[in-house]
């Protein structure tokens, strides 16, 4: 919505999958004001053919890829998915945009990449070499390739990697979905790691604002790139790795308790350990994003919450 706001023309690709809830989708999609310059197709990132003829007949200036196989904990039980959509379905669209002479790829990227570093805030100088889930790896994966594609074909290129995004038309799989569900039907809540966790959350609103920032700002390349001591984050290529954050780590527990008032209703809790694949906190340095392209997160914790509840009572007739 954003974008055609701006004036873009845009054309919106997902296959509406059964990961969660196809009528949340679809719904969603019904938000979208006729008369607006949107087209929306059906289709399947991982189908090679049917993504070259897109670019083919529509040669869009401009790329957003935010189409991924999502979910930390999905990935350990299924892992093929996130090879066909986030592996082979990035693969098509580089393809695609080098073909079709895109004037910039913004993709996403997460903050699961960072993995097993502990050094915080999560910085994007710091190695991300040793991710802790598929998921993880495969977003890391998606990092080299478009800078391989930036370097051989000169692809401009911008990965965000974004934290912990909440609010409302949300996955019904993210903890705060998951939680208002539970808590008004009673039910408890799973809290693994006994709370103790913190999570850089960050509300759609300022993620869809600093995503179209970024993409009006398209990367050229680094002339005082040190092959020497390389930084990670930018390059020879035109090529550039942002966090996307609020900068502000919340704990897990006092997520929750905003939860509980919003809702009016206390959370049964069921605390379990820290599962495979989760880390303990995120917290995103976002310096390079402030200065380079003015992003400034305007929405805290308790506002986003409040606003999400309103949306679900609203969505779901509570």
């Amino acid at each position: 919505m954003r974008l055609l706001h701006d004036g873009y023309h845009v054309i919106g690709l997902d296959n509406i999958n059964s990961y969660y809830d196809v009528n949340l989708k679809l719904d969603r999609l019904g938000q979208i004001g006729k008369g607006l310059p949107f087209k929306f197709i059906k289709m399947d990132i991982s189908d090679r053919e049917v993504i070259k003829d897109l670019f083919r007949k529509e040669r869009p200036h401009f790329v957003i890829n935010l189409a991924a196989q999502a979910g930390v904990r999905y990935s350990i039980q299924n892992p093929y998915p996130y090879v066909d959509s986030n592996l082979l379905g990035f693969m098509n669209v580089l393809e695609g945009c080098r073909w079709g002479g895109v004037q910039h790829l913004v993709f996403a990227s997460s903050s699961s990449v960072y993995g097993a570093n502990t050094s915080i805030p999560f910085s994007i100088d710091q190695n991300v070499d040793h991710p802790l889930s598929l998921y993880a790896a495969t977003k890391k994966a998606n990092e080299l390739m478009a800078h391989a594609y930036s370097s051989l074909y000169k692809l401009p290129c911008t990965g965000l990697r974004y934290f912990t995004v909440y609010g409302p038309w949300g996955r019904p799989d993210m903890s705060y979905f998951t939680f208002t569900r539970s808590i008004l039907e009673g039910k408890p809540i799973d809290v693994f790691n006994r709370g103790d966790m913190k999570r850089d959350f960050t509300y759609i609103d300022d993620i869809v604002g600093g995503t179209v920032k970024v993409l009006q700002k398209i990367p050229q390349g680094n002339l005082g790139w040190d092959a020497a001591m390389p930084r990670p984050d930018s390059s020879y290529a035109p090529y550039k790795i942002y966090n996307i954050g609020n900068n502000a780590p919340v704990e897990l527990m006092k997520m929750i308790e905003i939860l509980e008032d919003a809702l009016g209703k206390k959370a049964i809790m069921n605390y379990l350990p820290l599962q495979d694949g989760d880390v303990k906190t995120t917290f995103a340095n976002i310096d390079d994003l402030i200065s380079n392209v003015g992003f400034k997160p305007s929405v805290g914790i308790q506002e986003g919450i409040m606003r999400f509840v309103k949306w679900y009572k609203d969505y779901y007739h509570i």
